[in-house]
């Protein structure tokens, strides 16, 4: 029985999930998910057809233990009927690379999945993990031509959960405790929303202010630094990244397939909020069943505004160069 011949067995539109691209992040993703038993059925897509194999079948020997995933390696016309496809493919960033370092070569792969994926789409939210994301999620959006949000990236969620735990690590508290989130682009225009930190409810000046904690510019800044150059510096240590991305695509892929409506800063693109238009960013979304279901406009400093419109106007140069 091939792959076509299983995969034809299941119920579609029953929390089916492909993923483009199995390299390190799409392995991560698709053995993040069985363990978690998120996904009913999940199909490895790569043009290494037997790394996919390889991979497929090294996660699938875990099943027994930890969930009820059936995981295959297949093809394009597998993505029929998912109810999510998750994008990775694309070249990783070497040491020493920024994010936005791969453009080129990856906006070139992102046109030929999409290129691929297009004859054979019926419905579900497509999610770019794949970098520079907020760019490749804006090229996605605009290729595939679907309802606004239904294609949208991965965006700072990762950036944000840095952040909670530097925090947290600094105060000596558990993540529980932190509420802390980070827009604009996954990239070195992030933007850490101070205005709006709160420990437990408690605005963080406030509450470092309680405990006898210093905080201030020299703090954010050490904080935000720290944030901004941990990929940097994981590549460095090992190479790659991959686990921490894995666990937050998971976050978002339950709120998609389990229609549990989650608030995370992920990048889509934008239509007029915060007086931009055309460009993918991360803001306060809500995601759900069908992707970015709607974008929260918060109040923010004058300062943030600012660094959000900078990353902005960035990230419309780079497309407008494309």
């Amino acid at each position: 029985m091939n792959n076509s011949t299983i995969s034809a067995n299941f119920t579609t539109g029953k929390r089916k999930v492909a993923i483009i691209g199995v390299g390190y992040v799409g392995a991560s993703i698709a053995y993040a998910l069985t363990v978690r038993n998120i996904a009913r059925e999940i199909v490895l897509i790569d043009k290494d057809i037997q790394r996919a194999q390889g991979e497929a079948s090294d996660i699938r020997h875990g099943v027994p233990f930890m969930g009820t995933s059936f995981v295959y390696a297949g093809e394009y016309a597998d993505c029929t009927d998912c109810d999510l496809i998750i994008i990775c493919a694309g070249r990783n960033r070497r040491s020493g690379e920024t994010r936005r370092d791969l453009v080129d070569s990856n906006v070139d792969i992102m046109k030929n999945v999409i290129a691929s994926l297009k004859p054979y789409y019926t419905h579900g939210t497509i999610l770019v993990v794949a970098n520079p994301v907020d760019i490749l999620t804006q090229v996605a959006s605009d290729l595939m031509q679907l309802p606004n949000g239904r294609v949208f990236g991965s965006g700072c969620i990762l950036d944000t959960s840095r952040l909670t735990a530097c925090i947290a690590d600094y105060l000596s508290l558990s993540t529980d405790a932190v509420k802390a989130i980070v827009v604009g682009e996954h990239g070195d225009e992030q933007t850490p929303v101070w205005s709006r930190a709160a420990i437990a409810g408690v605005p963080i000046d406030e509450y470092c202010e309680a405990v006898g904690l210093p905080w201030g510019d020299t703090q954010r800044q050490t904080l935000h630094e720290k944030v901004r150059s941990m990929g940097a510096s994981i590549i460095c240590n090992k190479g790659k990244t991959h686990y921490g991305i894995a666990t937050c695509v998971c976050y978002l892929a339950d709120a998609v397939l389990n229609q549990r409506q989650i608030i995370a800063p992920v990048s889509s693109p934008l239509v007029g909020e915060y007086g931009v238009k055309g460009v993918s960013l991360s803001v306060p979304s809500i995601v759900g069943v069908n992707g970015v279901e709607r974008r929260l406009e918060e109040r923010w400093s004058e300062k943030e505004y600012a660094q959000f419109l900078t990353a902005a106007d960035r990230l419309r140069e780079c497309l407008e160069s494309l």
